[in-house]
């Protein structure tokens, strides 16, 4: 079993920066892809970006390409997702997730979700 601790949303102006994190309690990620998604009010949960278990491989929805980017920090067991630029139609509920091995782009794919943390970027 996988829990996943996010946090670092907040409520920031257009054009301000956010990083989240995302660390697995009690396991390394090193054997799982890890992605972030986010569901903004009255939207599906949407995929932003995610890596694969060797964190080698990347990849980013066209919305936030260019903007955001995902890392992880091997030594202290934690994903990032660095956010600049940030527009009002990012705001929404940011939630990390974990699957076994293999990169997908659908939040089906996912086994291991967490709480999820609030972005509100303001005009």
């Amino acid at each position: 079993q996988v829990q996943l601790v996010e946090s670092g949303g907040g409520l920031v102006q257009a054009g301000a920066s956010l990083r989240l994190s995302c660390a697995p309690s009690g396991r390394s990620f090193s054997d799982y892809a890890m992605g972030w998604f986010r569901q903004g009010p009255g939207k599906e949960r949407e995929f932003v970006a995610a890596f694969g278990w060797s964190g080698v491989t990347t990849y980013y929805s066209d919305s936030v390409k260019g903007r955001f980017t995902i890392s992880r920090d091997n030594v202290k067991n934690t994903m990032y997702l660095q956010m600049n630029s940030l527009k009002p139609e990012d705001t929404a509920v940011y939630y990390c997730a974990a699957r076994w091995r293999i990169l997908r782009a659908t939040a089906s794919a996912y086994n291991y979700w967490g709480q999820g943390t609030q972005v509100t970027v303001s005009s």
